[in-house]
């Protein structure tokens, strides 16, 4: 039997954090949790009819496991570079995988953990049936994804949506990576582009790409940078929260993913208190942006609540503050508007403000919003903020297997691309992934088809969209093709028209997953 390359099994450079966790290594915090945290979850196995199987290899391929194959460079350890790492090293493909932190850090994390969520800690809607996110998470579980395994066991009550245990999320993450004798971490920033002897590699540094690593690749590619803000919501401590005047309920009472119908916190506000509220968000001062900055847009899925505040004043009432499937049980009256805050963490000790994206200057955001009814009290455990996001011209620079078109050994994975939010960063690193370790086992591997979630998601940052106008985007259904009618037959609408689209996009996942070719 050969011998392991030393390389598979030693980490550098790994420090501790003190913001980590007890006895500040996040390794360390990871380490409790059990061993089985690498194995995939299988919610949904009735639903969809199958089980997780091996990465999809035929025969002749080589030897999965075979640890003569060079390593594939994986720079990031955000959702899409730990998904990347997991595919290479399920597929028998070892992995280097390069984290700046804690040695360079952002203006948006916290920790030094793999797979931190920054802004939320909700996956979106869980519904493989009639929502494209939810479809999108039924198909990268199928494919054995680390992220939605790491959800489905760090999750937490939110109604119909998937939401996670920030800190046990990413703790796991971190410990499967950590702990696989295919991965290697190297904890260094990558300034500039990658040594030229890194034959494949996959650029996952995400939206927070280090500046010297951003201007090699737009020196490289000629193209001008893209950026756009994101902005971060406030946590609240619960129990600061008045509960004489706030309740439990989700809209609809719908229970979701391990709820109970009862999985937001809700602050009920009368029309008087509401146009007070619009009146102190856009009154109060807010963060100045800089000169070079005053021309990036905000990616319209999570504007400011501020700015949406300034589109008109009832935008907010039929935004994150709409009152529908909620009743006030003080009253049993559906309120003027509603502020929902959703559970942070496994304890339930912390909530945060759903849709309260903010740029207000920190001095005035404990003041407004505990303009709040049941807010008058809350204590912060996090205020809200803005960060700056960079993105590729991807339609333009990448070709279809993602790969830079002016240095076909670097491919790019997550929001970097042009995707917008967690489950579509991370599954543009799955597909990375997957790309790569094909491209090093000398077998050729397809993209998915535009039929199916992932294949709508990487056909948008590829080909579907216009280059000249490329702004980042949510997986949805307008990305996939229209569903078959037979003729003469009416179009389906509603739920049934959904229906139409999943149904066909299980399928023809299927048939995608057993094609895997030898490479000519």
């Amino acid at each position: 039997m050969p011998q392991t390359p030393s390389f598979l099994s030693k980490q550098k450079g790994i420090r501790g954090s003190p913001r980590a966790g007890a006895g500040g290594s996040p390794l360390a915090t990871a380490k409790m949790r059990t061993a089985d945290a690498r194995l995939p979850s299988l919610p949904h196995r009735a639903q969809w009819g199958i089980l997780f199987g091996p990465y999809p290899l035929p025969r002749h391929a080589p030897d999965p496991m075979n640890h003569t194959l060079s390593p594939v460079h994986v720079i990031g350890g955000g959702l899409a570079g730990s998904e990347a790492a997991w595919q290479l090293v399920r597929a028998g493909v070892p992995v280097v995988l390069h984290e700046m932190r804690p040695v360079r850090s952002t203006e948006a994390h916290q920790t030094d953990r793999f797979a931190e969520l920054v802004c939320s800690n909700s996956l979106r809607s869980d519904d493989p049936d009639s929502n494209a996110v939810g479809l999108l998470h039924a198909e990268m579980r199928r494919c054995d994804s680390l992220i939605l395994s790491a959800a489905d066991r760090h999750k937490v009550p939110a109604g119909g949506a998937l939401a996670v245990d920030r800190d046990g999320f990413a703790a796991s993450v971190t410990e499967t990576l950590s702990s696989h004798p295919l991965v290697t971490i190297q904890r260094e920033e990558i300034a500039g582009l990658p040594p030229d002897d890194w034959d494949s590699v996959i650029i996952a540094s995400g939206p927070l790409t280090s500046p010297a690593l951003a201007d090699a690749v737009r020196a490289l590619t000629g193209e001008a940078s893209l950026a756009f803000f994101d902005a971060i919501a406030p946590i609240v401590h619960r129990d600061s929260i008045d509960l004489s005047k706030a309740w439990y309920q989700s809209r609809y009472d719908k229970p979701g993913p391990g709820g109970t119908g009862r999985d937001y916190i809700n602050c009920a506000m009368d029309q008087d208190q509401y146009r007070g509220f619009i009146d102190a968000l856009l009154t109060s001062p807010k963060t100045e942006f800089k000169e070079w900055e005053k021309d990036t847009p905000y990616f319209e899925g999570c504007l400011p609540i501020e700015v949406m505040a300034s589109r008109g004043v009832d935008t907010l009432r039929y935004g994150p503050m709409k009152p529908v499937g909620l009743t006030d049980p003080h009253n049993n009256r559906r309120p003027y508007a509603v502020v929902q805050l959703r559970q942070d963490n496994a304890l339930a000790t912390l909530y945060n403000l759903v849709g309260f994206q903010t740029k207000l200057k920190y001095s005035e955001q404990a003041r407004v919003f505990r303009m709040i009814p049941g807010l008058e009290n809350a204590e912060f455990a996090r205020l809200g903020g803005l960060h700056r996001n960079t993105f590729l011209n991807s339609p333009r620079v990448l070709d279809d297997r993602l790969r830079l078109k002016a240095a076909p050994r670097l491919r790019f994975a997550g929001q970097v691309t042009g995707v917008e939010g967690y489950v579509e960063s991370a599954a543009i690193g799955l597909l990375a992934g997957r790309f790569a370790a094909a491209e090093r086992h000398g077998l050729a591997q397809d993209p998915p088809p535009p039929t199916t979630a992932l294949g709508a998601l990487f056909g948008h940052i590829t080909s579907g969209a216009n280059a000249e106008t490329f702004q980042p985007m949510n997986v949805n259904f307008g990305l996939f093709p229209e569903p078959e009618t037979q003729p003469g037959q009416r179009a389906a609408k509603g739920r049934d028209r959904k229906l139409a689209y999943t149904s066909r996009a299980v399928r023809d996942l299927e048939a995608w997953l057993g094609r895997l070719q030898v490479a000519a």
